[in-house]
């Protein structure tokens, strides 16, 4: 079987179509590939803690996870935001089952590397694979919110690429971030392959800039992993993921140099 792990960040979100859930469905039915799709939810939760009169402050775009701001991101995401899309993929006609990385410890996690002041942020160590695998086998597409655990029961907030990476490293997926972006363009046109090495020059000639690079930047490390294949498309899109899918030019597919060499 062919997996597809579609990841959506919670700014996204709210700008898919409905046309988003039902590809999700026949994707699964009509072409034998098997979704699951990990999600993030940013601004919801930012709303929350500012409502809840909770502090929340950023170290290079990573959001401090005190325990209180970690009640409100585990409220958020596993909570209202995955079974919002839980409903959605229901109503179009899929069957789904949410569920965040603490769930079977689905997510094992540890702190991230010199974590300082960021608190309870941590790193994927290993992904029960098996737990996806008994979903799938009963006909159900995954919703994964990213919150991992640990053996003591700790708790820790996942950036939402670092989980779905883990989850399509796992299951040797191809994945797919789902952005508010085309793809990599060049002269106004999308880039619908690229290599690292012409990023590298896309980069230092200032043609890709600004918050495309880490993006970028984040493909090709997720590639040097070991994930299959990765590809940004833009979620508001009607039917990206079916055009994905057929093969369509869409969004862009990213692949290291060493994919550039023919070997025998």
């Amino acid at each position: 079987m062919e997996y597809l792990v579609v990841k959506c960040g919670g700014s996204v979100m709210d700008k898919v179509p409905p046309s988003f859930y039902l590809d999700l469905v026949k994707i699964k039915e009509q072409k034998g590939v098997q979704p699951v799709l990990v999600h993030g939810g940013g601004p919801s939760i930012s709303s929350h803690l500012e409502a809840m009169k909770i502090q929340s402050q950023f170290i290079d775009g990573i959001r401090i996870t005190t325990e209180p701001v970690l009640q409100v991101v585990e409220m958020i995401l596993s909570g209202s935001m995955n079974k919002e899309i839980v409903r959605n993929i229901i109503k179009a006609g899929g069957k789904a089952f949410g569920l965040s990385g603490v769930d079977g410890m689905l997510l094992e996690a540890k702190p991230i590397d010199n974590a300082g002041d960021l608190g309870l942020v941590g790193d994927i160590v290993s992904v029960k694979k098996e737990i996806l695998g008994q979903l799938i086998a009963s006909d159900l597409i995954p919703v994964v919110s990213p919150v991992a655990v640990d053996k003591l029961g700790q708790s820790y907030n996942i950036n939402a690429d670092t989980a779905a990476a883990a989850i399509a490293k796992a299951l040797q997926a191809t994945l797919c971030i789902v952005t508010d972006v085309d793809g990599v363009c060049v002269n106004g046109e999308v880039i619908h392959t690229l290599s690292e090495l012409e990023a590298d020059r896309l980069i230092e000639n200032q043609i890709i800039t600004g918050g495309m690079i880490p993006k970028v930047q984040a493909a090709f490390q997720t590639l040097t992993e070991g994930v299959k294949e990765v590809v940004i498309l833009n979620g508001a899109n009607e039917h990206i993921l079916q055009d994905f899918v057929q093969g369509k030019g869409v969004g862009t597919t990213f692949y290291l140099k060493e994919a550039m060499i023919n070997i025998g």
